[in-house]
């Protein structure tokens, strides 16, 4: 059996946010899960499956089987929030079994229920996932002001927003153990179902190794009964499994797997086929960067990886204490990764490749959004976005990246990352080295002074258009030029302006460019430039990052992204430069 691990230093941060009550006897409430019938051959039949639901869900009027045993899991309680005529008695009594375990904390105020985690589930993990990232599941602290918020009382909205190639990114409900669950399809626009990007639950890690689920997580009514929700959308509407709390098929569900009931009003339901679960808002909700907002962010401890070609996930254990160990396949060779959770925060990895080579490193807590892996030379290495679901394009390492990469260095057989090293203060409206290039570029703008700042014409509070640039300094052979606009913010890199292809005889862009190279789709997911827009007040810095390449990059003629763009020139470039600015609201 797997059980989730936390570190001390975390559990005491838990612990300080919650509101401790008398804890229960543990065999008064220890957690029973269920064996799986069929066991390895249910894995199979789940892999072999792309238009069903996820098997291993309760399909209704399915038989538990197997017998009981009691999980020895972290426990954390909280008083329980005073129902009254602003909280209804369902959302309360849907959580509560997950507090009694001492796995969520939940509190209010008069317009929140705040649900607080480590985001790590109390079921077996990761086995089944054929496409894989790299990713392990890691503790997050989803507590405090970092809790998930779940309306209260949710308002009908006028208008009401589907989940279709939108909100892609983050999360779109809470699971009632605390867990997140994100779009079915994937930030990409893929059903992560269908592809084999999910667990025998429903569920994967993100790029900053948070794990959430992608489908409804109808297991949980073996925790709280088939007649209570299994999950809350973020716009406070319940969801419930495959039926209703009677028994009988939902009805007439709507374009978003809801409908309205005397008993309940409006709520969502699980389905075996796409959207799954709530494929859009019946509430209001507001979307910020393609995401519900508000709603926490994951604490990334290791860089984004790059998806492992052939690789399938075929078992996770906790081989001691505190540590996990999960093995894979790659043309019938086993690899694995096994980590280890250290009191300090940071945590052990060791990864032994399909050919037997054995490394390791030291990840640590970041300190704030972003940063990138500290190299041997003690910089920071390249544009990083925070935690979350992960995209194309990170180059990063990994068992067998790991590999490739130490023997670059000379061999050297464990390497440390410290905590993110700050770069060089660099002076707003001057070009930035980048850190780990021999050949660099000069990049200006004409439109920013010498107070670094971009004037209002730039951005939403003015016209919106695009800047004018300058950059200087190409190396011989430089056949294209890229460009970056980016914003490192505490929910992750955000991504503004997006163009490939420039041809190599050009050297500046002028305001409102248009028509030289080829513009991707920005962080909105719309092509073209995408004024800033901060909410403000106060000033937020910005980066344009441009790119000398030593060849055109191969990209579709539309629809690409910042993250698809740095996949596509991994190994192309030849100098890059970085013009860093403000703007202020």
């Amino acid at each position: 059996m797997t059980t989730p691990f936390v570190s001390g230093r975390f559990v005491s941060r838990l612990l300080l946010v919650a509101v401790l009550v008398l804890c229960r006897d543990a065999d008064a409430h220890s957690w029973h899960r269920h064996a799986e019938p069929g066991g390895a051959e249910r894995s199979a039949a789940h892999e072999e499956t792309s238009g069903q639901a996820n098997v291993a869900r309760a399909e209704p009027d399915a038989t538990e089987a197997g017998h009981a045993v009691p999980v020895n899991v972290f426990r954390l309680t909280a008083d329980r929030p005073a129902r009254g005529a602003a909280t209804s008695p369902s959302i309360i009594d849907a959580f509560t079994p997950f507090v009694e375990r001492g796995e969520i904390a939940i509190r209010q105020d008069d317009r929140w229920l705040y649900v607080e985690s480590h985001g790590v589930p109390d079921h077996p993990l990761m086995v089944g996932i054929r496409t894989w990232q790299q990713q392990v599941p890691l503790p997050q602290p989803y507590v405090g002001e970092n809790a998930w918020q779940i309306p209260i009382k949710p308002v009908p909205a006028a208008n009401p927003q589907s989940t279709r190639n939108a909100f892609l990114r983050g999360a779109i409900a809470v699971a009632v153990n605390g867990i997140p669950i994100f779009n079915p399809l994937n930030n990409r626009g893929e059903d992560s179902f269908a592809i084999g990007e999910l667990d025998t639950f429903g569920g994967h890690c993100g790029r900053a190794d948070d794990y959430h689920y992608h489908q409804p997580p109808v297991h949980l009514e073996q925790q709280v009964g088939k007649g209570m929700p299994i999950a809350y959308a973020l716009d406070g509407y319940p969801i419930y499994g495959f039926t209703e709390p009677d028994g009988s098929r939902p009805r007439s569900l709507d374009v978003f797997n809801g409908h309205e009931t005397p008993e309940l009003g409006y709520h969502y339901h699980a389905t075996t086929t796409y959207p799954y679960l709530n494929g859009g808002f019946h509430g209001e909700v507001i979307e910020k960067d393609g995401q519900v907002d508000p709603q926490p962010r994951a604490q990334p401890r290791r860089e984004s990886l790059r998806q492992l070609p052939g690789a399938r996930i075929v078992s996770f254990t906790s081989p001691a204490a505190d540590t996990k160990r999960l093995v894979y396949e790659v043309g019938g060779r086993e690899g694995s990764v096994e980590y280890t959770l250290r009191d300090n925060g940071s945590v052990l990895f060791t990864y032994i490749d399909p050919n037997g080579v054995k490394t390791s490193e030291e990840v640590h807590e970041r300190r704030g959004g972003g940063g990138g892996r500290q190299g041997s030379n003690g910089q920071r290495g390249g544009e990083q976005r925070g935690g979350g679901e992960r995209g194309r394009g990170q180059k990063k390492n990994g068992p067998v990246q790991q590999q490739q990469l130490q023997q670059q260095r000379g061999g050297r057989q464990r390497m440390e990352r410290g905590p993110s090293v700050p770069e060089p203060p660099t002076r707003p409206g001057r070009s930035a080295a980048p850190p780990s290039r021999s050949a660099r570029l000069e990049v200006s703008s004409s439109a920013i002074g010498g107070d670094g700042q971009l004037p209002a014409e730039f951005t939403c509070d003015g016209a919106g258009v695009s800047p004018p640039l300058a950059w200087s300094g190409a190396p011989a052979g430089t056949a294209s030029y890229a460009l970056s606009l980016w914003h490192d913010s505490p929910d992750g890199v955000k991504s503004y302006w997006v163009v490939h292809g420039i041809p190599a005889s050009v050297t500046a862009l002028p305001k409102a460019a248009t028509g030289i190279g080829v513009e991707g789709l920005n962080g909105r997911r719309r092509t073209g430039y995408d004024p800033m827009c901060s909410r403000g007040p106060g000033s937020k810095t910005y980066h344009v990052s441009i790119y000398a390449l030593s060849k055109t990059a191969r990209l579709p003629a539309d629809g690409v992204t910042r993250d698809d763009l740095l996949q596509a020139i991994d190994g192309a470039v030849l100098a890059e430069g970085q013009l860093t600015f403000t703007y202020t609201r």
